[in-house]
């Protein structure tokens, strides 16, 4: 455990950013999911909206420092790729 006042609060104020990157990963993951679940029912305007939705969820995770630039686009890119595959 941290004696030095500096450590303990570095303990503390990193729970408190873990505390909020999950947060926010978790309504990226969700969002993902949502898109799945619209593309694997078939109802092609719904994905839209919910891909719409998860790519906004994902730059304010990017811009936020969550998720690295290049991760970022990955992951728009293959929810886009799975919702343009439909027929």
């Amino acid at each position: 455990m941290a004696n030095i006042k500096s450590a303990k609060k570095r303990i503390l104020v990193n729970e408190t950013k873990a505390a909020r990157n999950k947060a926010i990963r978790s309504k990226v993951k969700t969002a993902c999911k949502k898109v799945d679940a619209a593309v694997i029912a078939g109802d092609k305007a719904a994905a839209q909206v919910v891909l719409n939705a998860a790519i906004s969820e994902i730059e304010k995770a990017t811009s936020k420092g969550v998720y690295h630039q290049n991760t970022a686009s990955r992951k728009v890119s293959r929810l886009s790729k799975a919702v343009n595959a439909m027929a």
